[in-house]
């Protein structure tokens, strides 16, 4: 039997877990299947569920809940030494003073550079720094973030790239790639949210270098659906991409829409199925 929770994926057997934790009812389900289908957005304790008693399990999220998070995911982009930009974590407000001094001296990295909360995608939370006092006024936004209960940021060297970057969306083995390019010079995020247009045709030869990276990602990690953003640096003449993040839930206008998306998934979850021992 193969059982889904994915309501877009219809399989021998369905079952809707959205908005609450799995129950005695959905562990007897989940040990009696081949294999089973989560939804993007299912929560840590039904992929635990799923992965304890079940051998088959798409998509693999032991990434998105081993390394949660822009620091989670910098930390593993350092322990598998892909490329990406020069990064230093904070978990707190008091780490950061401690590292920096009163003065906040971040010399680190020349400015401009580039300032990110732990949570956020489609380029919220990400702010450009260029000054001390652009600096202060994030600082001041951390605080109020951690009277909340919310911590974790770092700071991030600026990659001049044109104002573009390169997704590459994987769905199993199926790999997309098409850039974001923006065309606000007062913006510098690439992300559709924030007014960046789709093109798929642009530098065919860094599309392919971005894709190689991501398959070797993918091949590390078992990452098997996301969205995964990637710079290609201006001051360098070769093709020399950095992974930027990945991006468990990601837009759709890139691969045509939701409906285009649906077919997709589907197509590939059920090549996936083909392929189980």
């Amino acid at each position: 039997m193969i059982l889904s929770f994915n309501p877009v994926v219809v399989t021998d057997k369905n079952i809707i877990c959205a908005g609450r934790d799995p129950g005695p009812d959905e562990e007897k389900a989940i040990k009696k299947a081949r294999a089973i289908i989560l939804p993007q957005g299912c929560r840590q304790s039904l992929y635990d569920m799923a992965t304890r008693c079940c051998r088959h399990v798409f998509p693999n999220y032991d990434t998105r809940f081993g390394y949660p998070g822009k620091i989670g995911q910098i930390n593993l982009f350092k322990k598998l030494n892909l490329p990406h930009p020069k990064t230093i974590t904070f978990s707190s407000l008091k780490e950061f003073h401690d590292k920096t001094g009163p003065l906040n001296d971040v010399s680190l990295f020349a400015i401009p550079f580039v300032f990110k909360f732990d949570w956020g995608g489609e380029g919220d939370n990400v702010f450009l720094i260029n000054s001390k006092k652009s600096l202060d006024k994030i600082l001041k936004k951390a605080e109020r973030y951690e009277q909340t209960g919310q911590h974790g940021f770092l700071i991030q060297e600026f990659i001049p790239c044109a104002n573009q970057s390169l997704r590459v969306v994987c769905i199993d083995q199926k790999r997309i790639a098409y850039w974001r390019m923006q065309t606000d010079p007062d913006q510098f995020i690439a992300a559709k949210s924030k007014g960046a247009v789709i093109n798929k045709d642009n530098a065919p030869a860094k599309q392919k270098a971005g894709i190689k990276l991501i398959d070797m990602l993918c091949k590390k990690t078992g990452i098997n659906l996301a969205g995964i953003d990637i710079l290609f640096p201006q001051t360098q003449k070769k093709n020399a991409p950095l992974l930027l993040e990945i991006n468990y839930f990601f837009g759709r206008s890139g691969l045509g829409g939701s409906e285009r998306f649906y077919e997709l998934l589907n197509r590939e979850v059920r090549n996936w199925i083909n392929r189980l021992n």
